[in-house]
Order: structure tokens, then C-alpha cells, then sequence
């Protein structure tokens, strides 16, 4: 069965307006920070995409009252019958999603236990949850892994912990910071994360009462309190959305005001979208990116956690990057398996080579261990329209991105994946255009 295919007719400029809402790395989280409090909290800017489903669907499960104005952006959640859910409910609507292990330090804190199923999420590279679970452990819980899942228990309570990362990683910095806000006593969390989205997330937990500090060093000092109130909180834009909408106006020659775009938020994007020959104003309330006209220039870029090039960021520009003149390197340090998604932008004539090697920078974690994590991108090389298959949520709007770019007819298949970070993607490509025609 055909999941989600588009027909792209290519070759035409994206030109129009379209309107970011807030970040699919920060909405779902703040969502499950909601069953910390002891009273409602509202959440705006919240975008329509599968992520808000899920875990709407996740919390109304464990009792949370859940009212959603899909119109107005703003999600009012109350916590305040928070009970257990039957295991296989929760397994049925957490799907694919790794929301789920997020829930697990809250849930510990109201109800004592919390169980999830097995978890899925984009193939990009090694998300194991025994990380997630070796901190929780370090908080005190007790972890038994079942047939159907893993259930949680904290016979004892949470108390806090001191937490070294090895790697500044997303994820496991919001699990130590939904987790460690209720623990008893004080808890460090070394080599933390420090992403905007991160930095959101702190400010939604502060406004509920949580003591937590963050020092240049990348480490996050949490005092645990005994009590959190609910929230009210705006969601910081998607950056991610706008730099996948910035590229495809760079890859079609076209002209994008991106409404909701902050530029604090774009920095290091903005600097490569400069060099690579696109050019962008920034207005009050977004941010116009548009070719200017003139041969695209190639580039060496690395991506890196904040503040460096964002790993989301890559695949789309490397659309993009076919269209330049010369010879690109896009070396990927964050998740080793990301350059998947080339194979079909080779398929449409792209010349794009892969290798194990760390090129065009210094040497990351992942140069001794056999992973194609380096990519050579050779241009400026036409795109002809092809048959293409979806890989995961980032690889497949770039697949969306060379349809367009590309001359002749795409069929792309399993674009129900881009429903997950992507509000509205379809009335935005009508609005931009496009033309597009969904056949299934």
C-alpha cells in the first residue's frame, strides 16, 4: 500500500509567502513538561503536524484533558486527573514516535511508574534508549524490560544526580531536565545541549517553578523543588522548517518570505546560505530568502550541535549544493548515517560521492567506525524528474525539494512522513506555486 505519493511537475520557481509556527524540537516536549504541574498550562504557536498528535493523544491517555485550537495555535492541557495508561493504548498511539521515553521522569514523579513500548522514529543513525535509561536509573528509578516494553518504577523517589555526556546530545539533555526539576536535591548535568529548543524548554520549566542554571561550559545545574504550577508559553519558531524552505527557494531559483523566522535562531545558517550565493532580508516578522541571480558558489560545511550547522540543516541545502558551481564537502559529526537520502538525488542526475572518511574538517566520532559520513557534492548538475521513495522526515523534503528543482515529472512516495514536522506542507507548495498533485 502506497503510504502518502505526490506528483511533482518540476522546473518551476517556489515564489510566494508561507508562515512558520512553532518547532516540532520543542512543542511535544513542552507538551509533556504539562503533566509536571499541578495546574493547566497553555501552550501557543503550536504547529498541526503528527508529533502534536501523538503525544495529544499520549497525555489523554494518562488523564491529562487535552483542547486543541488548531486555528488559533494554542493548546490548553490540564493535568490534573493524571492517571495510568493501559499498555497497549499507549503502544497503539505512540506508533513510530520516541516521544515516549520523554514521559517517563513525569510520569515517575505524579503516578510512581510509567511504562513504554517498543520505539521507532526516523533510520538516521544510533538512537539507542539505554541511555535514556541509564539516566533515569542514575535518578533512582528501577527499570524491567518486558515482552511488550520497559516498565519504570521509583520505589524510592527520584533524588538527584550528577550526569557527565559524553556527546552533547538533544535528547538526553530533556530527559535529565524533565526529570531532575521534581528530584530531590540538586542535580549536574555535564556536556549538556544548549540548543535553542533546549533553552525553550528551560524557560517553559522556570515558568512553572523550576530552579535551573546554565553555565557557559555547557553544564546545567537543576535544583529540585517540591512542587511544579502550570504554564503559559509562546513556542520559539521552527528553525528547521525555515531553512528547509530557504533551501528549496535556493534549489528553484525562487523567492520565499518565510513569516515567523527569527534570525537569532538562523545564524550559522544564514552565514552559509550567504556564501553559497543566496541572499535573505530580514523584516520584523520573518525573513525573505531568495536567489539573486548569478551562478550558486560551492562550499565546505560541517555540522556540529549549537551553535554550529545544524545536522537538520545538511540535507536540504545539499539540494541545493548540486545546483553550485564547483566542488561542496558537507561533513555530518552529528549522526552517522544521514547521507541516505543522496541515493536518489543520484538517481535524478545529482553527482554526489560518499565516503567513510572525515573531509573538509577536523576529525569526528565517527572517522575509525565505517560509517559514510562525508559527502562530495559536484555541480552544477541538472535534475531530472524520477520515482523516488520517502527515507525519513528530513531526507524526504529534500527528495520534495529536488522534485521541484528537477525538470520533467516526480512520483514521490511516502511523503506522509513529512506530516510529521511539517505543518500544512502542501497548502504552503500551493501557495509557493507549485505544481503538485496528491495521488494517494
Amino acid at each position: 500500500m502506497v503510504d502518502g505519493l505526490l506528483q511533482v511537475e518540476g522546473g518551476r520557481p517556489l515564489n510566494g509567502e508561507i508562515t512558520v509556527r512553532g518547532a516540532k524540537n520543542l512543542v511535544p516536549k513542552a507538551m509533556v513538561a504539562a503533566l509536571l504541574g499541578t495546574t493547566p498550562s497553555v501552550l501557543g504557536n503550536v504547529p498541526l503536524i503528527r508529533d502534536v498528535e501523538v503525544v495529544s493523544g499520549l497525555l489523554t491517555l494518562h488523564g491529562v484533558q487535552v483542547d486543541y485550537d488548531q486555528a488559533a495555535g494554542i493548546l490548553h492541557l490540564d493535568p490534573s486527573r493524571v492517571e495510568a495508561a493501559h499498555v497497549a493504548d499507549i503502544d497503539a498511539h505512540a506508533g513510530s514516535s520516541r516521544i515516549p521515553i520523554l514521559f517517563c521522569g513525569p510520569l515517575l514523579h505524579r503516578l510512581g511508574e510509567a511504562f513504554i513500548p517498543d520505539l521507532g522514529g526516523c533510520r538516521i543513525g544510533d538512537r539507542p534508549i539505554d541511555f535514556h535509561l541509564d539516566i533515569l536509573r542514575s535518578f533512582g528509578a528501577v527499570v524491567d524490560k518486558l515482552e511488550a516494553g520497559i516498565r519504570l518504577t521509583a520505589p524510592d523517589g527520584l533524588r538527584g544526580t550528577v550526569i557527565e555526556l559524553p556527546y552533547p546530545s538533544v535528547g538526553a539533555t530533556e530527559q535529565t531536565l524533565l526529570t531532575a526539576v521534581r528530584a530531590d536535591g540538586r542535580t549536574e548535568l555535564r556536556g549538556a545541549a544548549v540548543e535553542p529548543e533546549i533553552m525553550d524548554l528551560v524557560d517553559v520549566l522556570q515558568k512553572m517553578g523550576a530552579i535551573i542554571s546554565v553555565d557557559t561550559d555547557r553544564t546545567i545545574h537543576i535544583e529540585g523543588v517540591e512542587e511544579l504550577a502550570g504554564y503559559r508559553h509562546t513556542a520559539l519558531p521552527d528553525r528547521i522548517e525555515t531553512a528547509s524552505w530557504a533551501s528549496a527557494a535556493l534549489a528553484t531559483g525562487g523567492d520565499v518570505f518565510v513569516h515567523g523566522a527569527h534570525q537569532s535562531h538562523m545564524t550559522t545558517f544564514l552565514n552559509i546560505f550567504r556564501k553559497v550565493g543566496g541572499a535573505f532580508d530580514v523584516r520584523d516578522d520573518g525573513i525573505r530568502f531568495y536567489h539573486p541571480g548569478g551562478d550558486l558558489r560551492s562550499i565546505v560545511v560541517e555540522t556540529n550541535v549549537h551553535p554550529g550547522f545544524m545536522t537538520d540543516w545538511q540535507q536540504p541545502l545539499v539540494v541545493a549544493l548540486t545546483q553550485a558551481d564547483g566542488v561542496s564537502i558537507v561533513h555530518e559529526t552529528v549522526y552517522e548515517n544521514r547521507f541516505g537520502f543522496t541515493k536518489a538525488l543520484c538517481k535524478m542526475g545529482a553527482a554526489i560521492q560518499v565516503y567513510r572518511e572525515c573531509l573538509g574538517g577536523t576529525a569526528c566520532r565517527f572517522g575509525q567506525r565505517n560509517f559514510y559520513h562525508s559527502a562530495v557534492i559536484s555541480g552544477p548538475t541538472p535534475l531530472r524528474g524520477a520515482d523516488i521513495v520517502v527515507p525519513d522526515l528530513r531526507g524526504g523534503f529534500s527528495h520534495l525539494i529536488a522534485a521541484l528543482a528537477a525538470q520533467g515529472t516526480s512520483r514521490v512516495e511516502g511523503i506522509n512522513l513529512i506530516d510529521r514536522g511539517y505543518e500544512h506542507f502542501m497548502s504552503k507548495l500551493g501557495s509557493l506555486d507549485a505544481k503538485v498533485t496528491r495521488l494517494a
